[in-house]
């Protein structure tokens, strides 16, 4: 095999490669032998077939595995021999012309992961934010629990409906005056100033005494779950049918009966340990933040252009989405296009740089994500559709693609755990919303 380099710029790297048609034909020659032993054909012995008739019958398919497996073959040898990394695929190009008995000649160009150091972790001081729920958020909690529990009660009073009252309506929704699919219900209860429907349509019924009927107009938003809704202006058929008052429970030992424990104590006590593992993952997720940007600030190495053109791409995307959505900041929206561009293509330089930081010190550390860990991802997210879990697995299994999506945060999670077990952490007590008061970032 002959190698040439073709091209040495920044981290870009070129080769043509030549490959003698003797090591193509020994590698032909030997796999379909190795397929006349095996093929049973009517009219010859088996493992007694002549070689032409296996070439006759399959030599245009051994032919590319040759030449697929002698490409591949190449191109790792010679970044392996020369200690480069491909930071993606590399661009192949055969030459024209080549026909099976002559030489093999190619050439490819890549991108390169860059070399650097990576920083002393010892070295770098951290403080963790910790908080304890105090009485006023595990009261708040417990009001929450309580208010999920509410029972309603009939009002007999025949009146119109105020704020805090149920009404119990049905209603047919139409656009363009024909009725749409899931816009039909019947013995709905909507509360009056409460949230939870289309904006606009509690507030319009408002008034409507059981036995009347009204129409009202309203807006689905443009981010509504159904697509072929959002933004369209809809009316529905309103029929008021009864009113109802909602009754929050007292909280005391019979409620704590009531949602499965034994006690008020018991409740409190459940609410507490579920509120400080909210305190924990929002003072982990502050630590991570944090890591981070120190790491960002420590490292500075050029970065393969494809992944950072790649990593924009897929930014951008988002936020023309969130544009056409109308969810972007406000910050954003001040902004014309070219120094939005600017920004958000900073935001991906960092991540690509901070990647492969994180991947560098993964390899040097051995660290990788076992298949315990992708089962139990896999069961988690299973887990966020009831009743579709057998499904949400195989859909994994069937798609490598879809487990990598899993594999790549445990992996930076790992990374990241490690290398905050060499820093130097310290402690500090907060209160909720100093932990809470996480500081605005795209990152």
């Amino acid at each position: 095999m002959q190698v040439t380099e073709t091209l040495s710029e920044s981290l870009k790297r070129g080769f043509t490669i030549v490959i003698e048609e003797k090591q193509l034909a020994e590698k032909r020659n030997k796999r379909l032998e190795e397929m006349g032993h095996q093929m049973n054909i009517p009219g010859f012995r088996p493992g007694k077939i002549p070689l032409a008739v296996v070439k006759q019958r399959y030599g245009e398919n051994v032919q590319n595995e040759v030449l697929n497996e002698a490409v591949t073959g190449a191109i790792q040898s010679t970044l392996e021999e020369r200690g480069l990394r491909a930071a993606a695929q590399p661009q192949i190009t055969l030459k024209d012309g080549y026909k099976e008995g002559d030489d093999l000649e190619f050439t490819f160009e890549v991108e390169l992961i860059p070399d650097f150091e990576v920083p002393d972790f010892k070295g770098i001081n951290l403080t963790r934010l910790k908080a304890k729920p105090d009485d006023e958020a595990l009261n708040k909690a417990l009001e929450s629990i309580a208010e999920r529990q509410r029972d309603f009660k009939d009002i007999e009073e025949k009146r119109p409906a105020v704020k805090g009252d149920i009404l119990v309506v049905d209603f047919v929704g139409k656009v363009d005056g024909v009725a749409f699919e899931g816009g039909t219900a019947e013995d709905v209860n909507v509360e009056i100033g409460g949230s939870g429907f289309i904006p606009g349509f509690a507030e319009q019924i408002e008034g409507l005494t059981p036995g009347e009927e009204k129409q009202i107009t309203v807006t689905f938003p443009e981010n509504y779950q159904a697509a072929q809704l959002a933004g369209k202006e809809a009316t529905f058929d309103i029929k008021a049918k009864g009113l109802k008052e909602a009754v929050t429970p007292e909280i005391n030992d019979e409620f704590a009966k009531k949602v499965g424990l034994e006690s008020l104590e018991n409740l409190k006590s459940l609410v507490g340990k579920q509120i400080t593992s909210e305190y924990d993952q929002m003072s982990q997720m502050r630590l991570k933040r944090d890591i981070l940007d120190v790491l960002a600030e420590k490292v500075s190495f050029e970065i393969p252009a494809g992944l950072l053109d790649a990593e924009f791409d897929q930014i951008w995307q988002r936020i023309e989405e969130d544009r056409k959505a109308d969810r972007l900041d406000e910050e954003d929206k001040a902004k014309d296009e070219e120094t939005l561009k600017a920004d958000y293509r900073k935001i991906a330089e960092r991540r690509v740089r901070l990647g492969l930081l994180l991947v560098e010190v993964g390899r040097l550390n051995s660290i990788a994500v076992t298949e315990e860990e992708l089962t139990q991802a896999m069961r988690s997210e299973a887990m966020r559709y009831p009743g579709k879990e057998k499904e949400v697995i195989e859909f994994f299994q069937k798609n490598p693609q879809a487990i990598d999506s899993l594999r790549g945060p445990i992996y930076e999670n790992k990374v990241i755990d490690y290398i905050l077990e060499l820093a130097n952490i310290e402690d500090k007590e907060v209160n909720a919303e100093e932990l809470a008061e996480m500081p605005a970032s795209k990152v």
